[in-house]
């Protein structure tokens, strides 16, 4: 039977029109690809036919500066009442007056800070997440990085509110009217998400100046995205009969939207707030370009100078703020709503009025204390000469073997790889990636592929788009070699998986930035840099959906195959692998944006792709150029994530799943 089922299956693949179509398409590129001189057009995208973007958008940025630069800079001068008082509160202190008789209102006690945290963290997620917060933030005062941490902090605590709201505004609008969220949000969403960081800082920095205000705004527009996701999610799945009830308790729409279903939501909600949070956290400490100052910029510079204690240093606080914000909204979104307590205020809310106390008392007393006003210099801790003292001493005793290592992924494995899509035809790549969507998603999805892949050409940007390629494509194929296994290990045994499941979760918490940190330190500047720093983040999705999607096969299938007979080994690859796979090519997907969203990151270390595009055009102020090459980047990130789940999609019709 097995014979017949083979030869059966040859058979269908020969009659198969799509195995000659890719063949004939395969032979042409590869004729293309070794002969240029037969078109030498369709290999080099002819300069008279390119499309001058950049200029164009450009202009129109003029236009816009030179005509409403009155109302960028009163739009800048309202956001700054807020942020001004953020940072008056947690960073600055209140200056009210001017000369000797100016009065000073302090900013809140760093003790106070401390224990007002840890409080938060009691009465969120109970003794453990008091002691996890508290020590985050007291690890941010002991390492004396408490003033840089604390303006990243009053820029995230301004940032996150403004995004949720318009987060949850935009996503009712979504849930309301599903075409508007079909034919304009998601489209905007997609792009709003893939679009690379940095590319949000060049027309910010034209419109609203360098300043906090630029810097917030860059924020923004960046952790919004989630927010609006979260929102049409978690209402789409409000149980219809709790949506039933709200209309015969006789609400009105309105009532009916905020008092049952926003309340029924909560709990996915929550999830979407994290999701701001920590993404408000990791662009602030990029848009420290731009006039953001607190942590981010304290790494920068520390980058810039090559001082690599100082650098780990702030990037281990960093981590800290991250964890610390991290653990409290999470805590926030998992704590179920409960009935409300009857009784005294202090009775009602023990934890909040305690934490005011703190902060009061703390403050109070720091007029007349200083060491609870700053802190003092005498208990603080640098741990700078230690981490350089290590990475010199690595770099001294094992240089030849870190060297030998990157000699080696740059001969063998980096420069081919390069070299062969350096040389690609832009129309053979454009053609390729158009049949790969006609053959996954019909041609809708061919269409899209070709607009946006030769967008990449008619832009002049097709050498930079191919090394953006090259080592994307490189990250991300090692981040699911390594990262899949690891899946795997996970998902076959629970002590494993109680070992991985903290460290991803680690490893998704930290902001992007501190990726570089470390490798910088050990391989310099250029591509292997960039590529280990590529690797380290993105492989968090490889790993967490492999696990997942095994652990999700119906226990009734494993069991009916064990009954037939099948070994352990037999199970996994033919039963749960299979069933899998569509869950682990959403993994591949995600391991791709996150790549992407690196790459340009790592443009910092002297990658020649679209991230130095964009940070040249930052250096400049070119906004044209900068969203141009951020265009690009997301026009990557799109296909990508277009065929791949029509892929996945695909996969699971042909399993039974759709």
């Amino acid at each position: 039977m097995t014979a017949i089922a083979q030869t059966e299956g040859a058979r269908r693949a020969a009659t198969d029109p799509w195995v000659w179509i890719w063949l004939g398409a395969l032979v042409l590129a590869g004729l293309l690809y070794l002969f240029p001189s037969i078109a030498p057009w369709a290999v080099d995208y002819p300069k008279e036919w390119l499309i001058p973007l950049n200029a164009w958008i450009g202009a129109v940025m003029g236009w816009i500066k030179t005509n409403f630069t009155w109302l960028t800079r009163g739009f800048s001068a309202v956001i700054a009442v807020p942020l001004d008082a953020a940072f008056g509160l947690l960073a600055k202190s209140f200056k009210i007056g001017a000369g000797a008789d100016a009065l000073v209102i302090p900013r809140l006690s760093w003790f106070g800070i401390v224990i007002a945290m840890a409080l938060a963290g009691l009465a969120l997620g109970g003794r453990s997440l008091g002691l996890v917060a508290g020590a985050c933030f007291l690890y941010l005062a002991i390492f004396g990085q408490w003033e840089s941490s604390m303006l990243t902090l009053a820029l995230i605590a301004i940032c996150v509110p403004f995004c949720v709201v318009t987060g949850i505004l935009v996503g009712i609008w979504g849930y309301r009217h599903p075409a508007v969220d079909r034919l304009l949000i998601t489209p905007i969403l997609d792009l709003m998400q893939t679009m690379p960081t940095f590319a949000y800082l060049v027309p910010m920095l034209l419109l609203f100046g360098n300043n906090p205000v630029s810097a917030l705004l860059a924020t923004g527009i960046f952790a919004t995205p989630p927010m609006v996701r979260a929102t049409i999610l978690a209402l789409n799945r409000v149980p219809q009969e709790i949506s039933d009830f709200g209309t015969m308790a006789g609400c009105t729409r309105a009532q009916k939207l905020w008092r049952v279903l926003v309340p029924a939501a909560r709990p996915t909600l929550m999830v979407g707030v994290n999701q701001v949070i920590m993404l408000s956290l990791n662009m602030v400490i990029i848009s420290s370009m731009i006039g953001a100052g607190g942590l981010g910029y304290d790494v920068l510079l520390a980058l810039r100078a090559l001082k690599v204690g100082q650098a780990l240093e702030a990037g281990l606080a960093i981590v800290a703020l991250a964890i610390a914000l991290d653990q409290l909204s999470q805590a926030a979104a998992r704590r179920r709503p409960t009935h409300r307590i009857e009784g005294t205020l202090w009775q009602r809310h023990p934890y909040l009025i305690s934490a005011l106390a703190a902060l009061a008392i703390t403050t109070f007393v720091s007029i007349g204390w200083p060491a609870l006003f700053k802190v003092p210099s005498s208990i603080t801790i640098s741990t700078a000469p230690i981490w350089k003292a290590a990475v010199d001493w690595i770099n001294l005793n094992f240089f030849d073997a870190i060297e030998a290592f990157r000699v080696f992924l740059v001969v063998n494995i980096l420069n081919p790889i390069r070299d062969f899509l350096a040389g690609m035809p832009w129309l053979v790549a454009t053609g390729l990636l158009a049949l790969a969507g006609w053959r996954l998603g019909g041609a809708k999805l061919a269409l899209l592929a070709a607009a946006l892949t030769f967008f990449c050409a008619a832009t002049g940007l097709w050498d930079k788009t191919m090394a953006t390629v090259y080592l994307c494509g490189i990250g991300s194929i090692i981040a699911a070699l390594i990262g899949i296994p690891i899946g795997v290990w996970g998902a076959r045994s629970d002590t494993a998986h109680r070992i991985i499941t903290p460290i991803i979760d680690t490893l998704q918490t930290l902001p992007s930035f501190v990726f570089i940190i470390p490798v910088v330190m050990l391989f310099r500047v250029g591509d292997v840099t960039a590529l280990i720093a590529v690797v380290s983040f993105a492989i968090v999705p490889a790993i967490r959906y492999t696990d997942h999607g095994i652990r999700q096969v119906p226990p009734a299938l494993v069991e009916a195959a064990k009954v037939s007979g099948c070994t352990r080994r037999q199970i996994f690859w033919r039963v749960q692998l299979p069933l899998a796979l569509p869950e682990i090519m959403l993994g591949i997907n995600q391991t791709i944006l996150l790549a992407l969203s690196m790459l340009i990151i790592a443009a910092m270390v002297g990658t020649r792709d679209l991230g130095q595009e964009v940070f040249i055009s930052l250096a400049k102020a070119d906004s044209g150029r900068g969203i141009v090459a951020g265009l690009a980047v997301a026009f990557i990130g799109i296909v990508a994530d277009r065929l791949i789940g029509a892929g996945s999609a695909r996969a699971r019709r042909r399993l039974g799943l759709a």
